[in-house]
């Protein structure tokens, strides 16, 4: 990997880039420990791997569709 001089502006686009990423990790991890109501914690979410979180979200998104298929209440 080659680091290449930055300008401040570009150093800003950068950073503020990787602060948006990280907000979107942390929305999606408490929105995990939400539909999995509170079987897993968020300390648990935030160490799994990326293919771990998209194999969990496979099995939220299943449950939601099982949930609207059989009209059962969702909460």
């Amino acid at each position: 990997m080659r680091l290449l001089p930055l300008d401040v502006e570009q150093m800003k686009k950068v950073a503020d880039g990787m602060w948006q990423e990280a907000r979107q990790i942390k929305y999606n991890s408490m929105k995990i420990g939400w539909y999995m109501r509170g079987s897993i914690s968020y300390n648990d979410i935030l160490c799994m791997s990326r293919d771990e979180i998209d194999d969990l979200n496979k099995i939220i998104e299943g449950n939601l569709e099982t949930t609207k298929k059989t009209q059962l209440p969702f909460f």
